[in-house]
């Protein structure tokens, strides 16, 4: 599989009655979620660490082809420079080594006060990653990051290391008109989305906005992309977030139909035929 759709999360009571049957236990969300979308933005890893017999349940309770990208916890990305947290960021590493084939590229978020000034220290720590396990991908938040001569140094690094650049789109809840249910998420950075691959493959978080309707010239442009991605032979993940995160899952849907009414080569989402088995009741009369 090629092409990867989901959410940031996989347990949230909001989606029951729409993604999950009305009576689901919260012990089932995983299951149900990777039953109906085909990857998950780990955030929870950036938290809190699991312990090996969550990861070993983690794996079995997903299907076969279901991804996990998980975010390098925060103690990892957030306390500073990047090498000294390198033996903890490898013992994280090797404790998802359960999860086997669920395993999708790992990606570090690095906070808006690490700068270019750090290059050198960015540098270090990503060579250092077992880049022949796993596959890696970095977002960057600080502003110099998308700038010259920064950007071309960064991609340079990235490309030699077959290291992924996370793709951030905020536009929808930036560019649309104030709205308060926007407020939580526009705590994300305002930075420009620069469009790059620099790895067999693309991690893309995209902040939707509630109002679908809204996002529809954003999307055009993320289905305009992957399709052309896809054709390279490039694999993509793309994560649908929204403020209102009762309407991600909606959200997401909405971009694959985008994508198969275009006729980009994505495989169906399982979300859809579930629903399409659905019995209807039948009644006597």
């Amino acid at each position: 599989m090629t092409f990867h759709l989901g959410c940031a999360i996989w347990a949230y009571k909001g989606w029951l009655g729409e993604l999950f049957p009305s009576d689901s236990r919260a012990a089932d969300f995983l299951r149900l979620y990777s039953r109906r979308f085909t990857a998950v933005e780990g955030n929870t890893t950036f938290y809190s660490i699991p312990d090996a017999a969550t990861v070993e349940r983690w794996a079995t309770e997903t299907p076969d082809g279901f991804k996990f990208c998980l975010k390098l916890p925060k103690s990892s990305t957030h306390n500073g420079l990047l090498q000294p947290a390198l033996p903890g960021t490898l013992d994280f590493l090797e404790k998802m080594r359960g999860l086997s084939d669920r395993l999708g590229p790992f990606f570090a978020q690095l906070p808006p006060s690490y700068s270019p000034l750090s290059f050198a220290d960015l540098e270090a720590f990503l060579t250092a990653l077992p880049r022949d396990e796993a596959e890696f991908a970095l977002e960057v938040r600080h502003p110099d990051w998308f700038k010259a001569p920064h950007a071309d140094n960064l991609t340079a690094l990235l490309e030699r290391l077959g290291v992924g650049r996370v793709l951030l789109d905020t536009r929808p809840i930036y560019d649309a008109p104030d709205d308060s249910q926007l407020h939580s998420d526009r705590k994300k950075p305002k930075l420009p989305l620069q469009p790059s691959v620099t790895a067999p493959f693309s991690l893309i978080r995209f902040i939707s906005h509630p109002d679908l309707d809204l996002n529809q010239p954003f999307l055009a442009e993320w289905v305009a992309l992957v399709g052309q991605w896809l054709q390279q032979g490039t694999r993509i993940y793309f994560f649908v977030h929204c403020p209102l995160e009762e309407r991600s899952p909606a959200n997401a849907n909405y971009l694959q139909r985008l994508l198969e009414q275009q006729h980009v080569p994505v495989p169906p989402l399982p979300w859809n035929a579930i629903a399409q088995e659905t019995p209807t009741q039948l009644t006597l009369f």
